[in-house]
């Protein structure tokens, strides 16, 4: 610095601090009291004001943050064992809380405590963040001593059979109603559950059937006596996300929260799928 840009800047220093804070004597200049404390405080400040430049980084065996996630009861059940079993391995401190998600809630999302929501749409509103893990159809599925196992299904079959519905997680099939009210047409209603596993014991024990992404059925069918089968009208696939808020996005833990939680999701959803297509196939 020149000297007058040294002179200029110790003015606004003592204005500021309303102190002379260095006072010439003879050829040399002594601290104030005001500059002796200054001195002493100013380099942890300092040194506090660079960090915030550093990089934003985190060690998980550190980590104590409570992790909020939500979806479908499924995921909780197929899923969410496999992602906390290594979360305890690698943030043994760290923790999680599941919440049932709604899909109401995606656009509200800056105002939840969320931090991660793994769901279905096609839209991804603003000032969120995502990775598509896969893309998936509904299909219908019901025991194999239904009826409908020995039949072609067509739309009047279908829709006189017995549904289930499942309320909880988001309504899975609503494209259904929206599909065959274009047509003049709409589903027998048997019962309403809230859960996926209540819906299954149901389906085992009575002559109904359940609307449902390809990749839960075929979970479902290769550990119980169910059948898969195409929908009999057009529904487009649907894209199953990763969601979460830009305010997350560039923090460290979330980061690696995330960066846990994706490959279990996607490498479920896509081995499932799979599964799925060949006992479609088989069934046709």
């Amino acid at each position: 610095m020149t000297q007058s840009a040294m002179s200029k800047t110790l003015n606004q220093i003592r204005l500021a601090f309303h102190d002379k804070i260095v006072i010439r004597e003879g050829k040399q200049f002594v601290l104030t009291e005001r500059g002796e404390e200054l001195k002493r405080e100013l380099p942890a400040l300092i040194l506090q004001l660079d960090n915030l430049y550093l990089p934003n980084s985190m060690e998980p065996s550190s980590c104590q943050r409570k992790f909020t996630f939500a979806s479908s009861d499924y995921v909780a059940q197929a899923i969410l064992p496999s992602i906390t079993r290594n979360m305890e391995r690698e943030a043994p401190n760290a923790s999680i809380e599941y919440q049932l998600w709604q899909k109401d809630q995606l656009a509200e999302l800056a105002d939840t405590p969320l931090d991660l929501v793994s769901t279905m749409t096609k839209l991804i509103p603003e000032n969120l963040h995502g990775k598509m893990m896969a893309e998936d159809q509904l299909v219908t599925v019901f025991r194999s001593s239904h009826s409908l196992s020995s039949s072609d299904m067509s739309v009047s079959s279908y829709c006189n059979a017995r549904h289930i519905l499942i309320s909880g997680g988001g309504d899975k099939d609503s494209p259904v109603d929206t599909a065959l009210s274009s047509i003049g047409k709409q589903r027998n209603i048997f019962a309403k559950v809230p859960f996926f596993q209540s819906a299954i014991e149901l389906l085992l024990q009575t002559d109904t059937i359940l609307t449902t992404p390809l990749h839960i059925a075929a979970d479902f069918a290769q550990r119980y006596d169910l059948q898969i089968r195409a929908l009999p009208i057009t529904i487009e696939p649907q894209q199953y996300y990763l969601l979460w808020h830009a305010k997350h996005h560039h923090n460290s833990e979330h980061k690696w929260f995330r960066e846990l939680c994706y490959p279990w999701l996607k490498k479920h959803l896509e081995l499932t799928i799979r599964q799925g297509m060949k006992l479609l196939h088989a069934n046709k």
